[in-house]
């Protein structure tokens, strides 16, 4: 019997310690099987590049970077009322604390913005959301490892030099048509 007395608080405490707050990770969990979205998962591969012809901070840059999740919601004529729904959902999440937004651009008909995770030196995900009423709405998790302003920037020196892997993006035309 003293054992129930000692087992109940541990699983009370485990059942308050659920985090039931929506996360970006549990978005993309919940609609990767939608039929509406588009989901790719890119690891840092699809750049195809030589590292032995980077630098050592772009080396560094591209070793902090771990992978790059799409979540995208391509609008039909059948899917309004889910897309204003759906684009509503994202807004709330990224509307927690914990998303740090960096820039936010708007024009009533499109919008875009990007947000980070962590803290300014020790960053473990950069969010990258865009929408558009006629289109629909893509979000962009890169995660990585202690990535910083200054790597990401380097970062995009590298995609610069990089021989992307087209292939692995076809699924994202469909949503630009």
């Amino acid at each position: 019997m003293k054992a129930i007395y000692g087992v109940a608080p541990l699983f009370s405490l485990l059942l308050f310690s659920c985090n039931a707050e929506p996360t970006l990770q549990k978005y993309f969990v919940e609609n990767t099987e939608n039929k509406n979205f588009i989901a790719l998962d890119l690891s840092p591969e699809i750049l195809n590049i030589d590292p032995s012809k980077l630098t050592v901070a772009q080396n560094d840059a591209l070793k902090s970077f771990d992978k790059m999740n799409v979540l995208a919601f391509k609008l039909t004529d059948k899917n309004k009322a889910e897309f204003e729904t759906e684009r509503a959902k994202v807004d709330l999440i990224l509307k927690d604390k914990k998303y740090q937004q960096l820039m936010k651009f708007s024009s009533g008909k499109e919008g875009a913005s990007i947000c980070f995770v962590g803290t300014d030196e020790h960053i473990d995900e950069f969010v990258f959301y865009a929408n558009k009423k006629e289109n629909g709405f893509a979000v962009v998790r890169v995660l990585g490892k202690d990535m910083n302003p200054t790597a990401v920037m380097t970062m995009m020196s590298v995609l610069q030099q990089s021989k992307i892997d087209l292939e692995q993006l076809k699924p994202l035309q469909q949503l630009m048509k």
